[in-house]
């Protein structure tokens, strides 16, 4: 060994034996072995000294080169090994009336034997140096063993852990896994190679003992984070498959030892190609959905009472249906919620649409598309209504009595793998059904599958609802906005049909005046732009064509006026300032001119309406007054902006609302001021649209 591997050995084991006094000492301090004595504590403390103790062994050796402290540090290392996993094995049992449970039950009996093979093995070597030359590799590989079998336990004890322990123990896991993983890659290597990586040695007790802050850091938290480990059904899957692999793997070290010893010049390349071979075979049954679900079902079969940990199944069902909130991937995410409970691996989903008599396949998950259709009277889904059964094909084509007068359809003889059918029932109707594909492995559907089936389809039968409610809902938002946007259109149509009607009045005694012809004709061209751009409007959608831009109100008044004018009724119109603002031209003359004829409307035509435009407050302000009947405090606060209001004998009420509704759109308000039989008064305020005549990039000249 050079110097300098060397000066990091000794430097590493000492940091171990002075960190592990150190933490062996605050244990003692913070009274961890005062009575009542407990396993868990007692296991802590001894795995904690022997750390210490092998840390200050291995630098002892390294200093003296004495042959007993290397055999002692060996036994020490096997007592610290011993320690960590009776601590881990108090975990899963904090008191010994309690049995394991099953699903574990086998690992503390495994556990002992290969302790009690190891320390032969060890005490065999430290008395009998000869022969330890010809059982290194026996030693390495039952190193190698301890580690996976440490991982196991560790693995065990972190998915078991109740959820508010975990914050507490995740150090010591943490901790705990970074030393057994270093060791595991420590003696894997050796026994793939025949020899210990002399660099991977030299920083061993560097990585054990900077592990040991994350194993303080969990004896400074809350004392009781020792807590009783529940057992999931889950977590017993995943600790057996691991333990499964590390003893696949322990095997096949085990044989690609052999292969090199035996094989002569070519035992290194067969056993590289063993070890590849092996581990490519384990990716396979790794990535395997039928292994993983024959595995599965093994361990629900042999270790628990109860086939599902229904909590996890509930969990990761509902999670499945809220993944995802398009319409169109609910009926598969039903599917595959249903497919997974069992370990299947496809299925369709049949629905009925709205205004049909039948099922329709609506989604399918890996499986063959079909178009055949099952009628929501036939005998079939009359069975599925009545019985609200889930119908096992496959024990149907044994034993068809059990299902009474049930009558498959023919289709449904021609899908194949057909196995579960699983009706989606809502109250007393019977929404749609899902058809499962056979599973992976051979499942026994029982009283326990069937109620999970059955409460999981009310689930999905829920989700299903309520997304065909809310696409209904959606159609009935779009139907009510047509209809509000018709009502707009209507009200303008009337518009128009009052000012055509005025002028075919005065048709009959003006017909041969030039002046009324030409201003008939401009007014008829006028209506029909108007019709045109209303047909526009209703064809695609509700906002106008064109773009906002800005607009003189002061050319609307002026129109507006003229309008007046010609109907006989005269507009007092006062311009305190020319203003401009932005929006659509015709849509502020429609609100301006809608608000001036219902004042004009509400007052004789003795009385006065007088509009005034000005600049108020950094806005333009178009304000209309008239000495009318005016309206009441409560129809203004109540029902002047609400849509179908109006005190109009002949109005739809649908002028205010719009006026308000665009007003609002261009960042503006409308403030109204009435009193019965005295007059309103409505002002308008919108935002300014400032026109700058130069150009902000040309110099100013010098004077």
């Amino acid at each position: 060994m050079d110097s300098e591997n060397f000066g990091l050995m000794l430097w590493g084991y000492g940091l171990v034996g002075l960190v592990y006094g150190l933490f062996l000492l605050r244990l003692i301090w913070a009274g961890t072995l005062l009575p009542p004595l407990a396993l868990s504590a007692i296991s802590l403390v001894f795995a904690v000294f022997c750390s210490a103790v092998w840390g200050g062994l291995e630098a002892g050796f390294l200093l003296t080169s004495h042959l007993e402290y290397e055999w002692l540090g060996r036994l020490v290392d096997w007592g610290r090994y011993a320690g960590w996993l009776g601590f881990m094995v108090v975990l899963c049992r904090p008191n010994q009336t309690e049995d394991l449970p099953s699903s574990i039950a086998a690992l503390p009996l495994v556990t002992i034997l290969l302790m009690l093979g190891s320390l032969a093995m060890q005490v065999q070597a430290g008395m009998r140096p000869a022969v330890e030359a010809d059982s290194s590799n026996l030693l390495l590989l039952s190193s190698m063993a301890m580690s996976v079998l440490a991982l196991v336990w560790l693995e065990q004890v972190y998915r078991n852990v109740t959820e508010d322990s975990r914050w507490n123990v995740k150090p010591l896991c943490l901790g705990l896994a970074g030393t057994f993983l270093f060791d595991l890659y420590l003696y894997s290597q050796a026994v793939l190679f025949n020899k210990l990586d002399p660099d991977a040695l030299s920083i061993r007790g560097f990585v054990h003992g900077l592990m040991m802050p994350l194993l303080l850091l969990s004896t400074l938290r809350r004392k009781d984070w020792v807590a009783k480990i529940r057992i999931s059904q889950r977590a017993a899957f995943h600790s057996a498959t691991l333990f499964a692999a590390g003893i696949y793997l322990l095997f096949i070290s085990g044989v690609g030892y052999y292969v090199r010893y035996f094989g002569g010049e070519w035992g290194r390349a067969l056993q590289l190609g063993l070890i590849f071979s092996a581990l490519v075979v384990l990716m396979i049954l790794a990535l395997s959905g039928s292994v993983r679900a024959k595995f599965k079902v093994f361990v629900g079969k042999h270790f628990f009472r109860y086939r599902y940990d229904y909590r996890e199944e509930w969990l990761r069902f509902t999670q499945t249906l809220s993944s995802s909130d398009v319409p169109q991937e609910m009926g598969q995410k039903v599917i595959r919620g249903l497919a997974d409970m069992l370990e299947s691996p496809g299925g369709g989903l049949w629905l009925k649409g709205a205004g049909e008599s039948a099922f329709r396949q609506a989604a399918r998950w890996n499986l063959a598309k079909t178009d055949a259709e099952e009628g929501d009277d036939s005998p079939f889904c009359r069975f599925l209504v009545k019985s609200r059964w889930v119908v096992n094909l496959a024990e149907f084509r044994s034993f068809p009595q059990r299902y009474g007068d049930l009558v498959l359809p023919p289709w449904l003889h021609d899908i194949p793998h057909a196995w579960l059918v699983v009706p989606l029932i809502v109250g007393d109707n019977m929404i749609g059904f899902v058809l499962l594909a056979s599973a992976r492995t051979n499942f026994d559907v029982n009283w326990e599958v069937n109620d999970l089936l059955k409460t999981a389809s009310r689930q999905a039968a829920s989700f299903l609802s309520q997304m065909q409610a809310t696409e209904a809902l959606l159609e009935v938002r779009k139907f009510d906005a047509f209809n509000k946007m018709s009502a707009f259109v209507v009200h303008d149509l009337k518009n128009i049909v009052t000012q055509l009607s005025l002028m075919m009045k005065n048709a009959k005694r003006l017909h041969d005046n030039p002046e009324f012809q030409q201003d008939m004709l401009m007014t008829v061209e006028n209506s029909l732009d108007r019709m045109r751009q209303l047909m526009l409007q209703l064809r695609e959608g509700a906002t106008p064509p064109g773009v906002a831009v800005g607009v003189d109100l002061f050319s609307i008044v002026q129109r507006i006026s003229a309008v007046a004018a010609g109907r006989g009724r005269h507009l007092e119109v006062e311009v305190v300032q020319r203003v401009v603002t932005r929006g659509h031209e015709e849509r502020l003359e429609r609100i301006i001119g809608h608000v001036v004829q219902n004042a004009f409307d509400a007052t004789e035509s003795s009385g006065q309406v007088w509009l005034k435009l000005d600049r108020v407050s950094g806005q333009a302000c178009i304000e209309v007054r008239d000495t009318g009947q005016g309206m009441s405090e409560e129809f203004v606060r109540e029902r002047l902006f609400k849509p179908f209001q109006t005190t109009k004998k002949a109005g739809m009420g649908i002028g205010a609302y719009e006026s308000f509704q665009y007003v609002q759109e261009l960042g503006g308000r409308i403030l109204v001021d009435s009193e019965l039989s005295k007059g309103t008064r409505v002002s308008i305020f919108l935002p300014l649209f400032d026109v700058q005549q130069g150009s902000d990039l040309r110099e100013k000249e010098e004077v």
